[in-house]
Protein backbone atom coordinates (compact mmCIF):
# COMPACT_ATOMS: atom_id res chain seq x y z
CA UNK A 1 0.00 0.00 0.00
CA UNK A 2 2.81 2.41 0.86
CA UNK A 3 4.50 1.66 -2.49
CA UNK A 4 1.21 2.31 -4.32
CA UNK A 5 0.75 5.69 -2.63
CA UNK A 6 4.32 6.62 -3.57
CA UNK A 7 3.67 5.74 -7.20
CA UNK A 8 0.49 7.82 -7.25
CA UNK A 9 2.25 10.83 -5.76
CA UNK A 10 5.03 10.59 -8.33
CA UNK A 11 2.59 10.23 -11.20
CA UNK A 12 0.35 13.13 -10.30
CA UNK A 13 2.96 15.38 -8.67
CA UNK A 14 1.58 17.40 -5.77
CA UNK A 15 -1.92 16.62 -4.46
CA UNK A 16 -4.72 19.15 -4.88
CA UNK A 17 -4.09 22.19 -2.72
CA UNK A 18 -6.64 24.01 -0.62
CA UNK A 19 -8.51 26.65 -2.58
CA UNK A 20 -11.00 29.20 -1.35
CA UNK A 21 -14.55 28.14 -2.03
CA UNK A 22 -17.87 29.30 -0.65
CA UNK A 23 -18.79 27.49 2.56
CA UNK A 24 -22.30 26.90 1.29
CA UNK A 25 -23.00 23.91 -0.86
CA UNK A 26 -24.35 24.31 -4.35
CA UNK A 27 -27.06 22.22 -5.95
CA UNK A 28 -26.00 23.28 -9.44
CA UNK A 29 -24.59 20.36 -11.49
CA UNK A 30 -22.01 22.71 -13.03
CA UNK A 31 -20.36 23.58 -9.72
CA UNK A 32 -16.57 23.56 -10.06
CA UNK A 33 -15.29 20.95 -7.64
CA UNK A 34 -11.79 20.70 -6.17
CA UNK A 35 -9.52 18.13 -7.81
CA UNK A 36 -9.49 14.52 -6.65
CA UNK A 37 -8.01 11.28 -7.88
CA UNK A 38 -10.74 8.81 -8.89
CA UNK A 39 -10.06 5.15 -9.72
CA UNK A 40 -12.17 2.83 -11.84
CA UNK A 41 -11.88 -0.83 -12.73
CA UNK A 42 -12.57 -0.94 -16.48
CA UNK A 43 -12.90 -3.98 -18.73
CA UNK A 44 -10.06 -3.43 -21.22
CA UNK A 45 -8.46 -6.01 -23.52
CA UNK A 46 -5.83 -4.16 -25.57
CA UNK A 47 -4.11 -0.87 -26.33
CA UNK A 48 -7.06 0.04 -28.54
CA UNK A 49 -9.29 -0.10 -25.44
CA UNK A 50 -6.79 2.05 -23.56
CA UNK A 51 -6.79 4.70 -26.29
CA UNK A 52 -10.59 4.71 -26.51
CA UNK A 53 -10.90 5.22 -22.76
CA UNK A 54 -8.24 7.95 -22.65
CA UNK A 55 -9.68 9.82 -25.63
CA UNK A 56 -13.19 9.78 -24.18
CA UNK A 57 -12.12 10.96 -20.73
CA UNK A 58 -9.83 13.67 -22.07
CA UNK A 59 -12.83 15.21 -23.87
CA UNK A 60 -14.50 15.94 -20.51
CA UNK A 61 -14.23 19.36 -18.95
CA UNK A 62 -12.37 19.23 -15.66
CA UNK A 63 -10.27 16.13 -16.39
CA UNK A 64 -6.62 17.05 -15.86
CA UNK A 65 -4.81 13.74 -16.27
CA UNK A 66 -5.69 10.14 -17.14
CA UNK A 67 -3.48 7.14 -16.38
CA UNK A 68 -4.43 3.65 -17.54
CA UNK A 69 -2.96 0.44 -16.11
CA UNK A 70 -3.98 -2.18 -18.67
CA UNK A 71 -2.48 -5.07 -16.71
CA UNK A 72 -4.65 -4.36 -13.66
CA UNK A 73 -7.51 -2.86 -15.72
CA UNK A 74 -7.41 0.29 -13.59
CA UNK A 75 -8.08 3.81 -14.83
CA UNK A 76 -6.94 6.71 -12.62
CA UNK A 77 -8.42 10.14 -13.32
CA UNK A 78 -7.21 13.37 -11.74
CA UNK A 79 -9.59 16.29 -12.02
CA UNK A 80 -12.63 18.17 -10.85
CA UNK A 81 -15.24 16.29 -12.89
CA UNK A 82 -18.19 14.79 -10.95
CA UNK A 83 -18.23 11.01 -10.62
CA UNK A 84 -21.52 10.68 -12.48
CA UNK A 85 -20.13 12.35 -15.61
CA UNK A 86 -16.98 10.21 -15.62
CA UNK A 87 -18.98 7.03 -15.08
CA UNK A 88 -21.31 7.84 -17.97
CA UNK A 89 -18.35 8.64 -20.24
CA UNK A 90 -16.73 5.29 -19.52
CA UNK A 91 -20.00 3.47 -20.14
CA UNK A 92 -20.30 5.27 -23.50
CA UNK A 93 -17.13 3.53 -24.65
CA UNK A 94 -19.06 0.25 -24.37
CA UNK A 95 -16.93 -1.05 -21.51
CA UNK A 96 -17.99 -2.16 -18.07
CA UNK A 97 -16.66 0.29 -15.47
CA UNK A 98 -16.85 0.35 -11.68
CA UNK A 99 -15.69 3.04 -9.31
CA UNK A 100 -13.23 1.49 -6.84
CA UNK A 101 -11.66 4.44 -5.01
CA UNK A 102 -11.59 8.18 -4.58
CA UNK A 103 -9.45 10.67 -2.68
CA UNK A 104 -5.99 12.21 -2.81
CA UNK A 105 -2.61 10.46 -2.47
CA UNK A 106 -2.32 11.44 1.18
CA UNK A 107 -2.37 9.49 4.43
CA UNK A 108 -5.89 10.37 5.55
CA UNK A 109 -7.12 7.69 7.92
CA UNK A 110 -10.44 7.74 6.06
CA UNK A 111 -10.62 9.65 2.79
CA UNK A 112 -14.00 8.63 1.36
CA UNK A 113 -17.49 7.63 2.49
CA UNK A 114 -20.77 6.64 0.87
CA UNK A 115 -24.44 6.65 1.87
CA UNK A 116 -26.86 4.56 -0.20
CA UNK A 117 -30.63 5.04 -0.30
CA UNK A 118 -32.19 1.75 -1.42
CA UNK A 119 -35.91 2.55 -1.46
CA UNK A 120 -38.64 1.45 -1.43
CA UNK A 121 -39.54 4.95 -2.62
CA UNK A 122 -36.38 7.05 -2.63
CA UNK A 123 -33.19 5.79 -4.25
CA UNK A 124 -29.81 7.45 -4.41
CA UNK A 125 -26.14 7.64 -3.52
CA UNK A 126 -24.20 10.29 -1.62
CA UNK A 127 -20.40 10.30 -1.97
CA UNK A 128 -18.14 12.25 0.36
CA UNK A 129 -14.40 12.65 -0.22
CA UNK A 130 -11.74 14.43 1.82
CA UNK A 131 -9.88 16.98 -0.31
CA UNK A 132 -7.75 18.22 2.58
CA UNK A 133 -8.24 18.38 6.33
CA UNK A 134 -10.42 21.48 6.03
CA UNK A 135 -12.50 20.67 2.97
CA UNK A 136 -14.78 17.82 1.84
CA UNK A 137 -16.27 17.27 -1.60
CA UNK A 138 -19.88 16.04 -1.83
CA UNK A 139 -21.70 14.48 -4.79
CA UNK A 140 -25.20 13.03 -4.76
CA UNK A 141 -27.87 11.66 -7.07
CA UNK A 142 -31.47 10.85 -6.10
CA UNK A 143 -34.72 9.64 -7.63
CA UNK A 144 -38.19 9.12 -6.19
CA UNK A 145 -38.45 12.54 -4.53
CA UNK A 146 -41.51 14.75 -4.84
CA UNK A 147 -40.78 17.63 -7.24
CA UNK A 148 -39.48 20.76 -5.54
CA UNK A 149 -37.01 21.66 -2.82
CA UNK A 150 -35.97 19.37 0.04
CA UNK A 151 -33.71 20.08 2.97
CA UNK A 152 -31.10 17.44 3.76
CA UNK A 153 -28.43 16.94 6.38
CA UNK A 154 -25.98 14.63 8.07
CA UNK A 155 -27.56 13.63 11.38
CA UNK A 156 -25.98 12.49 14.66
CA UNK A 157 -26.87 8.81 14.62
CA UNK A 158 -27.02 5.91 12.19
CA UNK A 159 -29.98 4.38 14.02
CA UNK A 160 -32.63 3.61 11.39
CA UNK A 161 -34.98 1.59 13.62
CA UNK A 162 -37.61 4.32 13.19
CA UNK A 163 -36.29 5.63 9.91
CA UNK A 164 -35.25 9.29 9.89
CA UNK A 165 -37.01 9.84 13.25
CA UNK A 166 -34.30 7.93 15.15
CA UNK A 167 -31.27 9.66 13.60
CA UNK A 168 -31.14 12.51 16.12
CA UNK A 169 -30.33 16.14 15.39
CA UNK A 170 -28.20 17.60 12.61
CA UNK A 171 -24.56 16.72 13.26
CA UNK A 172 -22.65 19.62 14.81
CA UNK A 173 -19.34 19.16 16.67
CA UNK A 174 -18.87 21.06 19.95
CA UNK A 175 -16.33 23.39 18.37
CA UNK A 176 -18.92 24.47 15.78
CA UNK A 177 -21.85 25.14 18.12
CA UNK A 178 -21.61 28.92 17.74
CA UNK A 179 -21.71 28.82 13.94
CA UNK A 180 -24.69 30.13 11.98
CA UNK A 181 -25.80 26.66 10.93
CA UNK A 182 -24.88 23.14 12.04
CA UNK A 183 -21.88 21.70 10.22
CA UNK A 184 -23.98 18.76 9.03
CA UNK A 185 -26.54 20.97 7.27
CA UNK A 186 -26.20 20.19 3.56
CA UNK A 187 -28.50 22.90 2.24
CA UNK A 188 -31.16 22.13 -0.36
CA UNK A 189 -31.89 19.45 -2.93
CA UNK A 190 -33.91 20.63 -5.93
CA UNK A 191 -35.88 17.75 -7.46
CA UNK A 192 -37.14 18.13 -11.01
CA UNK A 193 -40.58 17.14 -12.30
CA UNK A 194 -39.45 13.50 -12.47
CA UNK A 195 -38.39 13.54 -8.83
CA UNK A 196 -34.68 13.39 -9.68
CA UNK A 197 -32.02 15.55 -8.02
CA UNK A 198 -28.29 15.95 -8.66
CA UNK A 199 -26.00 17.69 -6.21
CA UNK A 200 -22.33 18.68 -6.29
CA UNK A 201 -20.57 20.90 -3.81
CA UNK A 202 -18.01 21.35 -1.06
CA UNK A 203 -18.20 21.92 2.67
CA UNK A 204 -15.49 23.52 4.73
CA UNK A 205 -14.47 22.02 8.12
CA UNK A 206 -16.31 18.78 7.33
CA UNK A 207 -14.17 15.71 8.02
CA UNK A 208 -15.23 12.44 6.48
CA UNK A 209 -13.76 10.39 9.33
CA UNK A 210 -16.20 12.06 11.75
CA UNK A 211 -19.21 11.02 9.67
CA UNK A 212 -18.84 7.25 9.60
CA UNK A 213 -21.78 5.58 11.36
CA UNK A 214 -23.97 8.68 11.21
CA UNK A 215 -26.72 9.16 8.62
CA UNK A 216 -27.80 11.32 5.71
CA UNK A 217 -31.44 12.42 6.00
CA UNK A 218 -33.77 13.96 3.40
CA UNK A 219 -36.73 16.05 4.52
CA UNK A 220 -40.12 16.66 2.94
CA UNK A 221 -39.64 20.43 2.97
CA UNK A 222 -36.75 22.81 2.41
CA UNK A 223 -36.93 24.24 5.96
CA UNK A 224 -37.04 20.75 7.57
CA UNK A 225 -40.27 21.72 9.36
CA UNK A 226 -41.70 18.28 8.56
CA UNK A 227 -40.12 14.93 9.57
CA UNK A 228 -37.44 13.32 7.48
CA UNK A 229 -38.77 11.11 4.69
CA UNK A 230 -35.67 8.96 4.06
CA UNK A 231 -32.36 8.17 5.75
CA UNK A 232 -29.25 6.10 5.03
CA UNK A 233 -26.17 5.30 7.10
CA UNK A 234 -22.79 6.80 6.17
CA UNK A 235 -20.24 4.01 5.62
CA UNK A 236 -16.56 4.08 4.82
CA UNK A 237 -15.73 3.84 1.11
CA UNK A 238 -12.42 2.92 -0.50
CA UNK A 239 -9.79 5.59 -0.97
CA UNK A 240 -7.31 5.53 -3.84
CA UNK A 241 -5.35 2.29 -4.05
CA UNK A 242 -7.50 0.52 -1.43
CA UNK A 243 -9.89 -1.57 -3.51
CA UNK A 244 -7.97 -3.49 -6.15
CA UNK A 245 -9.21 -6.64 -7.81
CA UNK A 246 -8.68 -10.09 -6.37
CA UNK A 247 -7.95 -13.13 -8.51
CA UNK A 248 -9.75 -16.42 -8.08
CA UNK A 249 -7.06 -18.96 -7.19
CA UNK A 250 -8.84 -21.67 -9.15
CA UNK A 251 -8.59 -20.20 -12.64
CA UNK A 252 -7.28 -16.62 -12.36
CA UNK A 253 -10.67 -15.06 -13.05
CA UNK A 254 -10.91 -11.42 -12.06
CA UNK A 255 -13.31 -10.66 -9.22
CA UNK A 256 -14.32 -7.00 -8.98
CA UNK A 257 -15.11 -5.70 -5.51
CA UNK A 258 -17.59 -2.94 -6.30
CA UNK A 259 -21.24 -2.44 -7.18
CA UNK A 260 -22.60 -2.21 -10.71
CA UNK A 261 -24.27 1.14 -10.09
CA UNK A 262 -22.41 4.06 -8.59
CA UNK A 263 -25.51 6.23 -8.77
CA UNK A 264 -28.80 4.44 -8.19
CA UNK A 265 -31.37 6.35 -10.21
CA UNK A 266 -34.39 4.07 -10.09
CA UNK A 267 -35.89 1.04 -8.47
CA UNK A 268 -34.24 -2.15 -9.73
Amino acid sequence: MAFLRLCLVKTFATPPSAIHMDTNLSSQPNTVLPELLTEYMVDMKCEGCVNAVKNKLNEIKGVKNVEVDLGNQVVRILGSTPVKIMTEALEQTGRKARLIGQGVPEDFLISAAVSEFKGPDIFGVVRLAQVNMELARIEASFSGLSPGKHGWSINEFGDLTRGAASTGKTFNPINEENSKEPLGDLGTLDANEKGEALYTGVKEKLRVADLIGRSVVIYATEDKSKPGIAAAVVARSAGVGENYKRLCTCDGTTIWEASDRDFVTSKV
